[in-house]
């Protein structure tokens, strides 16, 4: 007989990333500093973006959404390990654990389309200019961002509600720092044959899918590039997708090298060591990416941080002047 989710008293150990109390503040240094140039980085992108009138195109408003969706998606697990650290305690409820797990899917499928939608926009602007504004159009580009949360959130909640059916009969250890979708099924003591079916599914779906778009997408872009007659309007069309291609690039490597690391040592801290580089590593570096290869956008921080810097004296001299 399967015995049900106690959810009343089930609980979850979180090991994180090393049980050596020497190594916790540096641990909870590293990662509190690397959480705070995420969420500084993506929130001056997005502030640049909606500041600047120059940026408002769908390129910049895609970048934006990105953002967005790396502070959020940095947020749904580094904070819990930074209180735990604090604490001193490893604990998380079973709501609390089916809740991190829900948002960690639904930002990291977003992240997913979201540069799926990317490469799509780089497509039409390369290959077919004449008719960028009139396909990128504002509806369209609204429409896509859309799309792209509700595939999201109707993916993890399939997904979270496959691991409700699961039973987890005492207080068990994840060898993570957050509760990871494949850390749960394998710690479930009933039948995971169908999760496991299931999650494999909709991996290659949801993850081999958007990526074939971008790899379609891109092979058109270079089809289209060998056309350019001159090195410089090759140059300039490169150049557009540089950045793009390198945030693409460090996602699914990281993500690629992290899936085979779990398979490889599935209860070990190496995989959690290695879950680090697309949880943390790459939201942090999305925004010098872009930052550090674009004009615009460099452009734009110079003004938004310089209108930030008058705004102050000028307030001060009219509370001193009525």
């Amino acid at each position: 007989m399967v015995q049900g989710n106690d959810t009343s008293v089930s609980e979850f150990i979180l090991l994180g990333l090393s049980e050596e109390p020497a190594l916790q503040p540096l641990i909870f240094g590293l990662f509190l500093s690397m959480y705070l140039i995420t969420v500084l980085g993506n929130l001056l992108i997005i502030l640049a973006v909606s500041s600047d009138s120059h940026l408002h195109t769908p390129m910049y408003f895609f970048l934006s959404n990105l953002s967005l969706v790396d502070i959020c998606f940095t947020s749904t697990t580094v904070p819990k390990m930074l209180w735990n650290i604090q604490t001193q305690s490893k604990v998380i409820t079973y709501a609390g654990c089916i809740t991190q797990m829900y948002f960690f899917i639904l930002f990291a499928v977003t992240d997913d389309f979201i540069l799926t939608v990317m490469a799509y926009d780089r497509y039409v602007a390369i290959c077919h200019p004449l008719h960028y504004t009139v396909i990128m159009n504002p509806q369209l580009c609204g429409l896509l961002v859309l799309v792209s949360w509700i595939m999201s959130a109707l993916y993890c909640m399939l997904q979270s509600l496959m691991v409700l059916r699961l039973s987890f009969c005492t207080c068990l250890e994840v060898p993570h720092f957050f509760c990871e979708l494949n850390q749960m099924v394998q710690l479930a003591c009933s039948d995971t044959f169908l999760n496991k079916m299931v999650v494999c599914f909709e991996i290659g779906l949801m993850g081999g899918g958007p990526f074939v778009c971008i790899i379609y997408s891109y092979s058109k872009i270079v089809a289209s590039m060998r056309g350019i007659p001159t090195a410089e309007g090759k140059y300039k069309a490169f150049s557009t997708c540089a950045s793009h291609l390198s945030v693409v690039s460090l996602f699914y490597g990281t993500s690629l090298g992290v899936y085979l690391s779990s398979a490889a040592t599935q209860r070990s801290h190496s995989s959690a060591a290695a879950s680090v580089l697309y949880t943390v590593v790459t939201p942090m570096l999305n925004p010098f990416i872009y930052s550090l290869r674009n004009k615009d956008i460099k452009g734009a921080l110079k003004r938004f941080v310089g209108m930030t810097g008058i705004k102050g004296p000028v307030v001060l001299g009219m509370r001193k002047y009525p």
